[in-house]
C-alpha cells in the first residue's frame, strides 16, 4: 500500500443554502456520514455544521477518491434522512457542488477546533462569507454557481 497522508476539509451545503438541517437532529445526521466516511476507510476526525452546510475533516486513503466519496456521503445521507423526514421535515437535498481543502497533519487539530466551534463562528459570520475566505485561501475565484 502506498503511503499517503491526504487530510481535507470538505464543505457541502444544503440546496440554495436552505436552514433544513435543525440543530435538535445534526448529531444523528453527523453519526450517519461518519459511518459512510469509515466503510470507506477513511478516518473522520470531526463533523459539524449549522443548519445550511456542514464541515467534514477526514483523511483520505489512497485508493478513494474524493470525488466519489462525497457523492457517497450526499447520496447516502440524502436516502438516510428521507427516512427519517420526520427529523428533517424541510431538507430538499445537498448543494451541487462542494469545498474541499487540503491542510497538513500538522494543521489538523486547528482545523478540527475550528470545525467544532461553527455554531459559535455563525453567530459573526454568515456561511457565504466564511466560504469566500476559505475560496480565496485556497487560491479559487468565487461564484455565486458553488453555492447552489
Amino acid at each position: 500500500m502506498s503511503a499517503v497522508t491526504a487530510i481535507y476539509h470538505l464543505v457541502i451545503n444544503t440546496y440554495c443554502r436552505e436552514m433544513t438541517l435543525p440543530e435538535q437532529s445534526s448529531e444523528i445526521l453527523y453519526n450517519y456520514i461518519a459511518a459512510t466516511i469509515r466503510n470507506k476507510n477513511c478516518h473522520v476526525y470531526e463533523i459539524n455544521g449549522i443548519e445550511n452546510h456542514i464541515h467534514i475533516l477526514l483523511s483520505l486513503r489512497a485508493d478513494v477518491r474524493l470525488s466519489d466519496l462525497v457523492r457517497d456521503i450526499k447520496l447516502s445521507s440524502s436516502n438516510w434522512i428521507k427516512i427519517h423526514q420526520a427529523s428533517f421535515p424541510m431538507f430538499s437535498g445537498w448543494g451541487k457542488e462542494y469545498g474541499a481543502f487540503t491542510y497538513a497533519l500538522r494543521d489538523k487539530d486547528m482545523v478540527a477546533n475550528y470545525i467544532k466551534r461553527q455554531r459559535e463562528h455563525h453567530r459573526r459570520q454568515t456561511f457565504e462569507d466564511e466560504y469566500k475566505h476559505l475560496l480565496s485561501n485556497a487560491g479559487i475565484e468565487w461564484n455565486e454557481y458553488r453555492l447552489t
